[in-house]
């Protein structure tokens, strides 16, 4: 009997499908938005709750509630880390298992980059210029720009432009959106929310009481 040869791509793709973590721990995460640059997963983890391995490309981790875990990799190294809620962190590609070590359960946003690169184009109005104070930068790389933005009770921002990002609201936010064509986007939005949107003009107005605040994962 000849044997049956199977495509090396056929089995690095098993390979990496037994590894997902919507396949081996399906109860923990869930897809929240995905395209062919993205998949934006939520993590969900039970006090003290064990997730087994499973493969993680280079990713943004977006905590919503406080965290503190184990992280062990395939070759038995472990470590510990510690984050608060609206902590944004930047992980390169990995193979882990995870334990949630506190007494709370945890929530987080994992933002995966996968291979394929969008090679944004530099905008020219640069929210990150224009509004320092209000658009923070807590992780660069070759990959992403993450912003952090911050918007007062009724506060204006200036027309800017974004490159195509993933947006995770920190909190209950509702402004306006005026687009670069002269069109106005009412955005009501509750905490824990994600989106997907493409290169976009806007002036943004916070028309709610409270303080608002994002994370804009940018693509590069």
């Amino acid at each position: 009997m000849q044997p049956k040869w199977v495509p090396l791509a056929l089995l690095i793709g098993l390979a990496a499908s037994a590894q997902d973590p919507l396949k081996v721990s399906s109860q923990n995460y869930s897809v929240e938005v995905e395209n062919k640059w993205v998949r934006a997963l939520r993590l969900k983890a039970a006090p003290h709750e064990k997730i087994p391995p499973h493969a993680q490309p280079p990713s943004v981790i977006v905590y919503l509630t406080d965290a503190h875990e184990r992280l062990s990799t395939a070759n038995g190294q472990a470590r510990e880390i510690a984050h608060k809620a609206g902590d944004v962190a930047y992980f390169e590609e990995t193979k882990q298992a995870e334990e949630n070590l506190s007494a709370e359960p945890l929530e987080a946003v994992v933002v995966e980059l996968k291979p394929e690169r969008i090679h944004a184009a530099p905008v020219s109005l640069d929210p990150v210029k224009l509004d320092p104070e209000h658009h923070l930068v807590p992780v660069e790389n070759d990959r992403v720009r993450v912003l952090r933005t911050i918007l007062e009770p009724h506060l204006k921002a200036p027309m800017h432009e974004h490159p195509a990002y993933v947006v995770v609201y920190l909190t209950v936010l509702h402004t306006t959106m005026t687009l670069g064509d002269g069109r106005v986007v009412d955005n009501p939005r509750r905490p824990g929310e994600v989106a997907w949107r493409d290169p976009l003009k806007h002036a943004t107005e916070n028309i709610g009481d409270r303080q608002a605040v994002e994370i804009q994962i940018e693509l590069k």
